[in-house]
């Protein structure tokens, strides 16, 4: 090891911040950040572009964390280099309130670009940013003004690179030659079970070689200028980077380090102290040296510097190309252009309708002139999820332009990459596949929600309407499942009308993201001169129908393709005398959060009778229909048959609707 004084002082700094946070917690992993201390420490001082006084300044270099649990790491270092995240923060790391959670969440702590700590989404998340800086380099470049030139940095460990997402992700980075991509292995062979031995044996550098990535070798990650010469030489290179540390977990503690014990509890105060004297570190908790306090703060200044060249450089860009200039401006602000709405299309009744599947695609196509940051792809599914913009072609290493995305059968991979290029700002993507595999990119969605990021999932295929390939891709409990997940907004719209204005409220959700459930089979596109219009989905549930002049005596309700078919029974019923409300229900979230008088005068307490139905899992149905209603749903898996079969067996039938409800109706 041949670190200068102060550079080994400067990483002692960062060891023993993070070692001093998780012991005064009783609560942490101290083995990750003692351990990388060095690799990160390289990475900030001397190649990582950032201004800690403005954490969103666009050109910046990103940092994942993609092992989060070692989240000291990171809040020592955006203290240390200026960030606001004062000490007292670091002192109450885990604790209620403070900006320092157990891992890295993106939004509350400033500095942070995304939230880490499920394994091997960090490295998936780096790879949709390093997606997006191609992207937008390529549309905005032009000869003489460089103005988007980023790279993204990331850290992973044992465990990242054991979860499938890393693996999806890798491959797809490897096929797109994503060099602006430098990724540190923290190669310290120790688990939470102990030695890596244990169940990862395979060779990790062939593997990412295999996928077409230059992999470097760093015999001891703590040398300050062999980490440094390995960055040098991965920057040279077209090709994604990855950069094998031999580490050594929890280094310093005499009694813990190199073994399993590092990785996840508290050193103890007797450990503590006893690496402090090892690596001749003062016994005070937070202790920062003055002259290494200076030295990280010159990232202020030269932070400052970069994002000052940046404008300087911007401001002639602006001046030689306004337009370009002005259309990255608002891309990055997160604001749509004017007037877009109108690109939306608006669909002529028709008994034989169209899938809302065909209808999302026509609205997509629709759409993209007059929102050109919207771009997207599938799990090797374009043609059935209608996702393919065809005024673009494929994103690839010689069209990083393309706004149509291969993702290859790689759902997880897809989604945490999604999450990845929405949070580096300037583009709203999407990701598609059949909704009954939301199950495979499951990890991706609920970050997505947890960290209010605003991505769209296309979620097609969307119940056993899709006949024939049976039990197996008919996704009867999904909806349900993706309802629980708090934040996720999830919408099923009736008809191609419906579809336009989910598209609509998909883009104005920049808060949280979207999924979007959408038919295999053709629906048909109601008649909005007689029903309520499709707008009312904005809202969650509305009155698609009411009984003319008559107060309803029992309301029938459904989300997507089940409208149609409550519409059906409707009409049979009033023919015979009854008063019926029909209500189009795409969206409990949406409906939810309505005024309690809205709700009301969808769902009238007083209106007690009522039937929702809906081609799925009953579950959580019962707090619309309440105590005296019914709920026909599909509590079982469904069948191998064509889609009128299937319905029609499994009870999705005109007869069945206006049974049930004549069973309340008494």
């Amino acid at each position: 090891m041949s670190n200068t004084s102060m550079q080994e002082r400067a990483i002692n700094t960062i060891r023993f911040l993070s070692a001093d946070g998780v012991q005064k917690a009783n609560s942490g992993h101290p083995g990750l950040p003692m351990g990388a201390a060095a690799i990160a420490y390289t990475v900030w001082t001397k190649h990582l572009r950032f201004n800690p006084k403005n954490p969103k300044w666009f050109d910046r270099d990103r940092f994942v964390l993609s092992g989060g649990h070692g989240s000291m790491l990171l809040y020592s270092l955006l203290h240390l280099t200026g960030y606001d995240l004062p000490l007292e923060q670091l002192k109450q790391f885990r604790q209620w309130g403070s900006l320092t959670p157990g891992h890295p969440e993106a939004g509350l702590t400033p500095g942070i670009e995304t939230t880490t700590g499920p394994l091997g989404q960090g490295l998936g998340n780096g790879i949709g940013m390093a997606v997006a800086e191609a992207h937008l380099a390529a549309l905005y470049n032009k000869p003489g003004h460089e103005i988007i030139n980023h790279t993204t940095y990331i850290i992973v460990g044992d465990g990242d690179l054991m979860e499938g997402v890393a693996s999806e992700a890798s491959s797809f980075a490897g096929h797109q030659k994503l060099g602006k991509i430098i990724c540190f292995y923290d190669d310290n062979k120790i688990t939470i079970d102990g030695s890596t031995d244990l169940a990862f044996t395979e060779d990790r550098g062939k593997r990412f070689e295999a996928y077409g990535w230059q992999v470097l070798r760093v015999d001891d990650g703590n040398d300050v200028a062999m980490i440094d010469r390995a960055i040098k030489k991965a920057k040279k290179d077209p090709r994604p980077s990855l950069i094998m540390c031999k580490t050594i977990i929890g280094y310093g503690m005499p009694n813990k380090q190199g073994t399993a014990k590092a990785h996840g509890e508290p050193p103890g105060e007797e450990e503590l102290l006893a690496a402090k004297e090892k690596l001749g570190w003062p016994k005070e908790s937070f202790y920062i040296p003055d002259d290494v306090a200076r030295e990280f703060k010159k990232c202020v200044s030269k932070g400052k510097k970069l994002e000052a060249d940046w404008n300087k450089r911007f401001s002639a860009y602006k001046a030689a190309y306004p337009v370009e200039a002005a259309e990255l401006e608002r891309r990055i602000s997160g604001k749509l252009p004017e007037d877009w709405e109108k690109a939306l299309p608006v669909f002529e009744t028709d008994a034989k309708g169209m899938a809302s599947r065909v209808a999302s695609g026509k609205v997509i196509n629709s759409l993209v002139t007059a929102v050109p940051e919207l771009i997207g792809g599938s799990a090797d599914l374009a043609p059935s999820n209608n996702t393919w913009i065809s005024s673009s072609v494929a994103f690839q290493a010689d069209h990083r332009e393309g706004k149509n995305f291969h993702f290859g059968v790689r759902e997880h991979g897809m989604a945490s990459i999604v999450n990845g290029i929405t949070v580096h700002g300037g583009i709203r993507p999407y990701g598609a596949t059949f909704l009954v595999f939301a199950d495979y990119c499951r990890g991706a969605l609920r970050v997505s929600a947890l960290s209010h990021i605003p991505s769209i999932w296309v979620f097609t295929h969307d119940s056993i309407g899709l006949g024939e390939d049976g039990p197996t891709h008919q996704p009867v409990e999904t909806l349900a499942s993706l309802r629980v997940i708090p934040n996720l907004l999830v919408i099923r719209p009736a008809d191609a009308n419906e579809t336009a204005e989910a598209w609509r409220v998909a883009l104005l959700n920049n808060k949280r993201p979207t999924a979007l459930a959408l038919s295999r089979q053709n629906l048909p596109t109601l008649d909005r001169k007689t029903l309520a219009p499709a707008s009312g989905l904005q809202k969650g549930a509305y009155v698609l129908l009411d009984p003319a002049g008559k107060k309803p005596e029992i309301i029938l309700m459904a989300s997507g393709s089940e409208v149609g078919l409550v519409l059906d029974a409707a009409q049979k019923l009033s023919s015979e005398g009854k008063a019926v409300r029909v209500v189009s229900f795409p969206s409990w979230e949406l409906f939810s959060e309505q005024s309690a008088e809205y709700r009301e005068s969808v769902l009238p307490a007083s209106v007690t009778k009522r039937v929702a139905v809906e081609a799925g899992c009953t579950f959580g149905w019962e707090k619309w229909v309440g105590d005296k209603g019914v709920v026909i749903g599909l509590d079982r898996f469904g069948a191998s048959a064509p889609a009128k079969v299937v319905m029609e067996k499994l009870g999705f039938s005109i007869d069945h609707v206006v049974e049930e409800a004549k069973k309340l109706l008494g």
